[in-house]
């Protein structure tokens, strides 16, 4: 089998789906494997390593019209669908919940799709969870960004000159996200304090130093697998109530939740942003699809009364290499677990593979979007083995 690395054409998309340590092991597995010239530049990986490691470089149009598998980080381009052949198996963050029409395509073409974004998240999948691999360096990049474009220290400093006092954050979402911003703020030396609308992460939030702010429990905000639910507009304006008098203390406001398949929660309002003190800063991590804030402008910065307001929706693609290398492992657990013998098999009764199967055989199989009323034409019968 064979598997195509193509170079990402996403505005701003630094990252690469195989670094050459993935390469190898896909070559010891028995794949052939070809990378698109100039794939991993960007995140440190160069050409001439690539080959090192076993995979040939071949242009697009060569290397993926004959490819069984395409690895990509974002969602394809109706030109990269075009080339692929049908039958081809593609692995990624395709986006399905935004890229509706790119679904249809796939299904159209009779092309099987492995969204991670859909990926369960159990124990068993955790070697696979691009998400969160993803998101912990985006919640890492939040409070270093914070720190730059803050006009205060972090930490406590005594000085000669007297004591300056530590900068407090409030994060927003205790996910991996959250939790490594927690971590990372803690680190620089600031006072956390977390807000979460799952009880259950408390523990977790003191454990790494932070405060949690308890929030009214009438609803359980656990959706299961690891994701917190959509909540009703009065949980929500309850919340905003006790939230206000942290947020108008706060230096930094690190904003993160976001729920599958919804428009983020506003958790930060006009009123609140009011609040906040000239020179403060708010990191809205939702802000891709959405946003926290109902001020947030996606990818842009936005002053308002002194407050900045930053909506950075791809900062995993701001530290690449790392980025790179821990998502490329996440490709390579998944085909792993679905390789047979000599080739891929996409076995829909395998828990992992059947939440991760967007596409298949010609038609939309994931429940979450089986219902789509795009056109989905039967292009063959399922077949457990794709070759």
């Amino acid at each position: 089998m064979k598997i195509y690395i193509p170079k990402e054409r996403a505005t701003g998309e630094t990252r690469v789906a195989a670094t050459p340590e993935t390469v190898a092991k896909m070559v010891e597995l028995g794949f052939t494997v070809a990378v698109e010239p100039g794939a991993g530049v960007e995140s440190g990986f160069g050409d001439d390593l690539y080959e090192e490691a076993g995979a040939k470089l071949e242009a697009g149009a060569a290397g993926g019209g004959d490819a069984d598998v395409l690895l990509k980080v974002g969602p394809l381009t109706e030109e990269e669908i075009g080339r692929l052949r049908q039958g081809a198996t593609v692995a990624g963050l395709l986006s399905p919940y935004r890229e509706k029409e790119t679904v249809a395509l796939l299904a159209q073409k009779g092309i099987n799709s492995l969204a991670l974004e859909l990926l369960p998240r159990t124990t068993l999948a955790q070697s696979m969870d691009a998400l969160s691999s993803q998101a912990s360096i985006a919640g890492y990049k939040a409070v270093l960004l914070a720190a730059s474009r803050l006009d205060r220290y972090f930490p406590l400093l005594m000085t000669a000159a007297g004591t300056i006092p530590p900068a407090r954050v409030v994060v927003m979402g205790a996910g991996v996200a959250g939790l490594q911003a927690v971590a990372t703020a803690k680190r620089l030396g600031a006072v956390v304090e977390v807000s979460d609308i799952r009880a259950a992460v408390k523990e977790e939030i003191e454990s790494l130093g932070g405060r949690f702010i308890e929030l009214p429990t009438e609803e359980k905000g656990d959706a299961g697998g690891g994701y917190a639910k959509e909540m009703t507009a009065d949980f929500l304006h309850r919340q905003r109530e006790i939230l206000k008098q942290h947020v108008g203390a706060a230096s930094v406001v690190v904003t993160t939740a976001q729920v599958p398949g919804k428009k983020p929660p506003v958790l930060l309002d006009e009123e609140m942003v009011a609040l906040m003190k000239p020179g403060a800063v708010i990191i809205d991590l939702a802000a891709g699809s959405g946003g926290n804030c109902v001020l947030t402008r996606a990818d842009e910065e936005t002053n308002v009364d002194g407050v900045l307001i930053l909506g950075p929706s791809n900062l995993a693609a701001s530290m690449p290499h790392d980025a790179s290398v821990l998502y490329a492992r996440n490709l390579l657990a998944l085909l792993e677990h679905a390789m047979g013998e000599d080739s891929l098999e996409l076995d829909r009764d395998d828990e992992i593979l059947a939440g991760t199967l967007l596409t298949f055989g010609g038609r939309v199989v994931h429940p979450h979007f089986a219902e789509s009323p795009a056109p989905q034409p039967t292009v063959g019968q399922d077949k457990e083995l794709v070759s």
